[in-house]
């Protein structure tokens, strides 16, 4: 049926398939962050192409958001979020192990992308990481958000700098609807 679906859109002339936007809500997400380092297999490499080829990044925009994991099934792939304890929007491009755990179990969970799609910051960056995770880590994120949210666009780490201090536990969640 969606293939039918899909051949009429084309044959009346779009070119791309439509994207149908969700009504914005809230849901309750445990929040992790990796990176080059501890991503699998160490690098950038993600699991499904948004717009930007199979490498992580972005700046947290609407129009360019910053890659998040999850388990297959928990978002749409490329969907788009906003998440207010950052104030980022994140795009679902890539697949989590933990996130996977947690999704059996019907506990939503994202894992955010940190730093460089270039160069690893190793140690330290995995140290940010821990430190930008909250506690505890179950924060709510905002499914279907307009595109004109407030956005901190500073990244979460940049080589040797930790911007953990860039991060927002005070908010109403539901007023980003």
């Amino acid at each position: 049926m969606s293939s039918i679906i899909v051949a009429m859109l084309l044959c009346a002339g779009l070119s791309s398939p439509l994207v149908i936007r969700q009504s914005c809500h809230v849901q309750v997400a445990a929040h992790t962050f990796y990176g080059f380092p501890d991503n699998d297999p160490p690098g950038c490499v993600i699991a499904y192409d948004c717009g930007r080829g199979l490498t992580a990044g972005g700046a947290g925009t609407f129009n360019d958001p910053l890659t998040f994991a999850s388990a297959p099934g928990e978002f749409q792939i490329c969907e788009v979020i906003y998440d207010p304890y950052l104030r980022k929007y994140l795009r679902m491009e890539d697949s989590c192990d933990s996130c996977n755990r947690d999704w059996a179990n019907k506990v939503w969970h994202i894992d955010i992308w940190t730093g460089s799609s270039t160069v690893s910051g190793g140690n330290d960056q995995v140290n940010c990481e821990n430190r930008l995770t909250p506690a505890p880590q179950h924060k709510p994120i905002i499914r279907g958000p307009g595109p004109n949210l407030l956005v901190d666009a500073t990244p979460l780490y940049v080589t040797s700098v930790c911007n953990a201090g860039s991060v927002f536990s005070s908010y109403d969640a539901q007023s980003f609807c």
